[in-house]
């Protein structure tokens, strides 16, 4: 992709680095190499050629050749003609943990891939390359301005997210149209735009259609290939990242061996068990185990209609510094926004139209389904059996997707389109799997994990770790009477949830009573009374 052109400045480094190499060329002879410069913006000159099919070759690391200073002649060497190639750091594309390589042709110049991050959308420098449906393009132009009223231009930039030169045109287009006028110019040399009566019929005929004027939608094509270059798929977290992951919570080893491989496969997941035992909270952590960061654009676009993929409510945002200078790595197509890899879940409120494209009737505005927002993520039904729709409904609707990896939407205007079913779904349910789901859909879930009752000693440590975080002096008599008294004696199973709450319990009775928190025989029969009363 072309850069934008450097300041002034960088040519008259340019003609000194053409005369220099001219110079040494001519001197040819034998002589020693260069010196090498201090690493410095601005000083080194690379050196290195380029592959036939346009990539940095694999000379790049090390070819920073020295320029004498003006002070000493320059020395001789030979030097074989090659391109020269001016960049400010030798960009080189580095494998994720996955194996795939990211093309370099879609990364921003400074940006390194890594597990954490393994792809990044470059800046647009022209429509047409970036996919860009002008048409579209200008209906939100034309929305944007008929709810301000005016704005300028780097204003209407900024809410189209796409750099202020390559909407120019578009905007001296509708100026020449007599749709926009010019009120008046501002100190950056630009201009506020208002509609004019023309415009203001045209902006209202686009309302009608929409009322979305955020920022320009991004190629389904491209959302796809985001999708593929940062999947979860092929990643294989190792059991550090997983230990990683859980290390806020007390999980045995034996529970760890076996979420380990269906973590790494990526596929879907069963999680069974009684309730209490901490199924929905190991589904929340399963997404630490890969990378932290994915790139979603904020809207799509599907033949011209929009769809929203990023969601506020769903997903957390994490955008990059901009550092400025040389390496700056801000040069992303602001189209786009990072987020914590997605964790979505959805309970007994799951129905039928949340897997859907939903649609407004007063906006028009089309919303993505759960599934295509946790793309790249982990989606968590929990409670399943429980949810509003019917359990084969659900099972009918995903039983394909599940095995063949991508799904089916259709549009407000009913267009069909197929998207990636990309993410670990994990179903957490307090049921037996076999008694919801035949054998057909248990085939396509290749794991069925059980969470089970923790034992006596692994209750015991939970009792000291919680009694630590709280500020509580832990005293293992007083848990040995609460065990032998409120569990032997009455035949009643232990749960993994059960010592955080009979200790909140006991320190909200204390503070209540403004007594210091502490562990007391009569402090957890009063817990353990309210807590147990109806189970």
């Amino acid at each position: 992709m072309t850069k934008p052109s450097e300041p002034d400045s960088d040519h008259g480094v340019d003609q000194k680095l053409d005369s220099l190499i001219s110079r040494i060329q001519l001197l040819g002879g034998e002589g020693k190499r260069p010196k090498q410069l201090p690493g410095g913006a601005g000083s080194d000159v690379n050196f290195a050629g380029r592959s036939t099919e346009g990539k940095v070759s694999e000379n790049v690391g090390g070819a920073i050749e020295n320029v004498a200073s003006s002070e000493a002649p320059a020395p001789a060497v030979n030097v074989q003609p090659r391109a020269v190639q001016r960049r400010s750091i030798p960009r080189q594309v580095r494998p994720v943990r996955s194996g795939r390589q990211t093309p370099s042709d879609h990364l921003p110049d400074g940006f390194t891939p890594s597990s954490d991050e393994p792809w990044r959308p470059r800046e647009p420098v022209d429509l047409r390359r970036a996919g860009v449906n002008e048409t579209l393009l200008e209906a939100v132009i034309y929305r944007f301005l008929i709810n301000v009223g005016e704005a300028e231009g780097r204003e209407i930039a900024d809410q189209v997210k796409l750099p202020f030169t390559l909407i120019e045109s578009l905007l001296a287009r509708m100026k020449m149209e007599q749709h926009v006028a010019y009120k008046s110019t501002t100190a950056t040399h630009d201009y506020v735009h208002v509609l004019t009566e023309i415009g203001r019929k045209v902006a209202r005929g686009h309302l009608r259609d929409t009322t979305y004027y955020g920022a320009c939608p991004v190629p389904l094509r491209d959302y796809i290939a985001s999708v593929r270059y940062q999947t979860i798929d092929g990643q294989r977290p190792r059991k550090v990242d997983l230990q990683h992951a859980f290390r806020d919570l007390l999980i045995s080893p034996r529970m760890l061996e076996k979420i380990g491989p269906a973590v790494a496969s990526g596929r879907g997941m069963f999680l069974f068990g009684a309730p209490g035992n901490g199924k929905t909270s190991i589904a929340e952590r399963i997404t630490g185990a890969f990378g932290k960061y994915v790139w979603i654009p904020r809207a799509i676009d599907v033949a011209g209609e929009v769809l929203r993929i990023y969601d506020p409510m769903c997903h957390r945002s994490v955008m990059p510094d901009s550092g400025g200078g040389l390496l700056d790595d801000g040069s992303f197509d602001k189209r786009w926004v990072r987020i914590e890899r997605p964790t979505i879940i959805a309970g007994g409120e799951l129905t039928m139209d949340m897997l859907e494209v939903q649609c407004s009737p007063e906006t028009n505005i089309s919303e993505a389904p759960l599934q295509v927002k946790s793309n790249c993520g982990i989606l968590v039904i929990d409670d399943f059996g429980r949810q509003k729709m019917r359990v084969d409904e659900l099972l009918n609707r995903w039983i394909v997707p599940l095995e063949k990896r991508y799904d089916f939407l259709t549009m407000l205007s009913g267009k069909k389109i197929q998207v990636p079913f990309n993410q670990m779904v994990v179903f957490s349910t307090n049921l037996e799997p076999r008694d919801l789901v035949d054998d057909a859909f248990l085939r396509r879930i290749p794991y069925k994990i059980e969470a089970v009752d923790p034992s006596e000693d692994d209750f015991r440590t939970l009792f000291r770790v919680i009694c630590k975080t709280m500020g509580i002096r832990f005293r293992p008599e007083v848990i040995d009477y609460l065990i032998e008294t409120h569990y032997r004696a009455v035949g009643r199973p232990m749960r993994m949830c059960q010592p955080r709450d009979l200790l909140l319990q006991v320190k909200n009775y204390c503070l209540y009573n403004e007594l210091e928190p502490e562990l007391r025989n009569d402090y957890f029969d009063l817990a353990c009374e309210n807590y147990f009363s109806v189970m």
